[in-house]
């Protein structure tokens, strides 16, 4: 009586390296489901397309799963509340998405009673960390099966090996690994392997040249309330929606495009390209408002914190107990951070034009480099002989005594 097969649950985004491992597995003897968790980064056509390949490369059946508000709720959200760019640059594009995407691998693997899930990830990125310790994390049972990884195959075998299969890939993957999201898009490839280069117009997919874009520029107007985006020139909208709009907007007028350089979670330097235009044009508008409305220990500490909530995000870490604990420091940080923001992009250049809150901590009866009613001048002049009192007598040590022994 022949042994029925194993089922296996393949990430599959419709690239070469997850269209390889569906015809490697299937020729292995698996039964073969495909799953594309879509946050954001596939329209109707794209779908189509990839769950055709799906079938063409031999899976049995495919799935599709939407989870842009999910991803807004778990992850997007306090990308926004914390400002978070690493290498203060790069909005995490794609990669803090992931655990979301390995989530869902486990949820439909648990109910197909799979045994196994696989991802097309490579020895060299950092996407096979952040899969595997999210599926460890979520799913301890299931065996989890990484063919690109660990068959060493290079880009040109699996070219080969597919096409020797009747399944054509679009060439422009040899050039470029392209990864797309809710975020925005990673690109990768050529240009990214070495530091000096810059990548090319053709390289860029989502984002207009600023060059060509609209001399006139555009003006909008958004609105944040506890710290999310409410509404678009006065438009009430949910965030994801603001989003959405942002990211057309932005990369008609050019704004958003990006080169990373940064440490990989595997130890070395990576680079990438990156465009990013609706979620930047947030961050840089929510930043603005909190200089309004926080005080300065509150942005010192939110930035110290934040910036460690993106490192763990990157890393795929998600599941580690101290991020809730910051995501709960974030939300009780933006108490206060309400108001109107005006931006005004051009040429892919954005750029703050005014502020208004009714937290503002601007106070009237104060103008930096004037006047100010809080204080007298006798006050003033006590508080800057006592003000760095120690790094004056620090200063008169030095002067006496030199250098010490």
């Amino acid at each position: 009586m022949p042994t029925e097969a194993k089922t296996v649950v393949v990430a599959f985004s419709g690239g070469l390296d997850t269209t390889f491992c569906v015809a490697y597995l299937k020729e292995q003897g698996y039964r073969v489901e495909t799953v594309t968790v879509d946050n954001g980064g596939f329209d109707g056509s794209e779908l189509a397309l990839i769950k055709e390949r799906a079938f063409l490369a031999g899976a049995n059946r495919h799935h599709q799963i939407k989870v842009e508000q999910e991803t807004y709720d778990k992850i997007i959200q306090y990308i926004i509340k914390g400002n978070i760019l690493k290498g203060n640059c790069y909005p995490l594009c794609v990669g803090a998405e992931r655990f979301i995407q390995a989530e869902k691998l486990v949820e439909l693997a648990r109910k197909l009673n799979a045994q196994s899930v696989c991802h097309g990830c490579t020895a060299a990125g950092n996407d096979h960390i952040r899969f595997e310790t999210a599926l460890r994390a979520l799913a301890p049972e299931l065996d989890i099966i990484a063919p690109i990884r660990d068959l060493e195959i290079t880009r040109e075998d699996e070219f080969s090996f597919l096409a020797k299969r009747n399944i054509k890939i679009n060439n422009r993957t040899e050039t470029y690994s392209i990864n797309r999201g809710i975020l925005g898009t990673t690109i990768g490839g050529k240009e990214s392997h070495h530091s000096w280069l810059d990548f090319p117009e053709d390289a860029y997919t989502l984002t207009k040249n600023p060059d060509l874009a609209p001399a006139e520029g555009l003006s909008l107007e958004i609105e944040f309330s506890a710290g999310l985006p409410v509404a678009l020139d006065g438009c009430r909208l949910t965030g994801l929606e603001i989003l959405k709009r942002l990211n057309a907007l932005a990369a008609l007028h050019g704004f958003g495009r990006g080169i990373h350089c940064g440490d990989t979670i595997m130890g070395i330097k990576g680079r990438i390209a990156f465009e990013a235009p609706g979620i930047l044009t947030l961050i840089e508008a929510h930043r603005e408002l909190e200089k309004l409305v926080l005080t300065a220990s509150q942005v010192e500490m939110k930035e110290m914190l934040a910036v460690r909530y993106g490192q763990m995000l990157h890393s795929g870490l998600y599941k580690d107990a101290a991020m809730r604990d910051i995501e709960s420091f974030l939300n009780s940080s933006q108490r206060f951070v309400s108001g109107k923001v005006k931006v005004l992009i051009k040429r892919g250049v954005l750029r703050i034009s005014g502020v208004d809150s009714p937290y503002s901590l601007i106070n009237p009866k104060a103008h930096y480099g004037e006047t100010s009613s809080l204080w007298s001048s006798a006050d003033a002049a006590g508080f800057a002989r006592i003000f760095g009192q120690q790094a004056v007598l620090s200063a008169w040590r030095e002067f006496n005594y030199g250098s010490g022994h």
